[in-house]
């Protein structure tokens, strides 16, 4: 799937302010949580500069930015879980077997066979691992299936397609016998 280098990437989003005196709480979303300031300054979905960092420091799981611009505290906290994007051209290729995950969306989801059974609507980590969402043909609920090798063993971006192991054990919603 390609992507044009006007199309713009997730790197982060705003957790909120961090005091009274400007400062907003990043969360980084790069595979090397500190390149995030390596793309900056960060941009709103339609491409209007929201941060651009005058310093940074890292806290627990985040970051406490410094930006050129200050906003009041109220601002910020308003702004909490506002997505920052950066120009998709301003990042570095990934590498073989990496992939953005806006190179992920849309994507044709096979389960074996050359009929699709759906496509991917959405990459997502609640903390433990990737997932990804995939959206049934013709219409159904959509289904979560781990992003790992084992159970999505084939990413061919150059014939938009992925390959689902066993998108029937996932699909099923059927309760698990009670053992005898």
């Amino acid at each position: 799937m390609s992507k044009a280098a006007s199309d713009l990437v997730v790197v982060g989003v705003i957790l909120g302010a961090h005091g009274v005196r400007g400062d907003v709480r990043v969360k980084s979303f790069t595979a090397e949580p500190d390149a995030l300031f390596d793309y900056a300054p960060f941009l709103s979905e339609n491409g209007e500069v929201l941060i651009t960092p005058a310093r940074a420091r890292p806290a627990k799981d985040h970051y406490i930015v410094a930006p050129e611009s200050a906003r009041q505290k109220e601002e910020w906290d308003a702004m909490k879980g506002t997505k920052l994007y950066v120009p998709r051209d301003a990042l570095p290729e990934p590498e073989d077997d990496e992939f953005y995950v806006d190179d992920l969306v849309g994507l044709e989801v096979f389960a074996g066979g050359d009929a699709p059974i759906g496509r991917v609507k959405a990459v997502l980590n609640h903390g433990a691992s990737d997932l990804i969402e995939v959206q049934p043909k013709p219409s159904g609920k959509p289904v979560l299936i781990p992003f790992t090798l084992e159970d999505v063993p084939v990413v061919d971006l150059t014939k938009e397609r992925i390959v689902v192991a066993n998108f029937d054990v996932w699909a099923d919603e059927s309760k698990p016998e009670k053992d005898a």
